[in-house]
Order: structure tokens, then C-alpha cells, then sequence
């Protein structure tokens, strides 16, 4: 039986997978075997990562609407309380941006807030 090599096939997978490690620093980028690791171990960084940045963000905007919640004389979760309570339906996102950008909009929504928990 004749040896089959893959020539063609097998060097157009290694040239594509080892496109994907461009970038990479030392043996990370020029050695079959630890590219394909160091690629496994990316994707798998990449997949948790990508969830995990959505909980930094919420706990970024958490933060600061607890400081500007407290600055009014509130604290994060009586504020959120308040605005269960009063039906208004803004997320944290919006929330945080408000109490950046638009303070006299924040004050007015933490006046809901105050007046839903009286």
C-alpha cells in the first residue's frame, strides 16, 4: 500500500493556523506544537473573557452609581429600592451615564427615587 502524505492539505491547515498565531511572541508563533496550544488556550481565554466583561461592566456601572447615589445622600441599594418601587424601568448602564453626563437628570431621578420609599 502506498504512504499517504497529505502534502497540499496538511501545509494549507499549518499556513492557516499559524496565520491565527501572528502576533504571538517567540516559539508562540513559529513551533507546530506550542502554536496549536498556545491558539487552544487563546480561544479559551477569549470565550471566558468575553462573559466576564459583561460583569465588569455591570459592576463598573454599580460603582459609580453608588458614588453619585451617596453624593445625594443615598446609598446604592435604597436607591435601586426606590426606583423598583417608583416603576422606573432604567438600567445600570443608563443609569451610570446619567450620573456622568446629565447630573440635574440624576438629581430628578433620585428625587423619584426619595419620594417612592416615603
Amino acid at each position: 500500500m502506498v504512504r499517504v502524505t497529505y502534502g497540499a492539505p496538511r501545509r494549507q491547515k499549518k499556513t492557516r493556523i499559524m496565520k491565527l498565531a501572528r502576533g504571538f511572541r517567540g516559539g508562540r508563533r513559529k513551533l507546530w506544537r506550542t502554536v496549536r496550544e498556545s491558539l487552544v488556550r487563546s480561544w479559551a481565554f477569549a470565550y471566558r473573557d468575553r462573559r466576564q466583561r459583561k460583569r465588569q461592566f455591570r459592576r463598573l456601572w454599580i460603582v459609580r452609581i453608588n458614588a453619585a447615589a451617596r453624593m445625594r445622600g443615598m446609598n446604592y441599594s435604597t436607591f435601586m429600592n426606590g426606583l423598583k418601587v417608583a416603576g422606573v424601568t432604567l438600567n445600570r448602564k443608563q443609569l451610570s451615564e446619567l450620573a456622568i453626563h446629565d447630573p440635574a437628570a440624576f438629581d430628578a431621578v433620585v428625587e423619584e427615587s426619595k419620594a417612592a420609599r416615603a
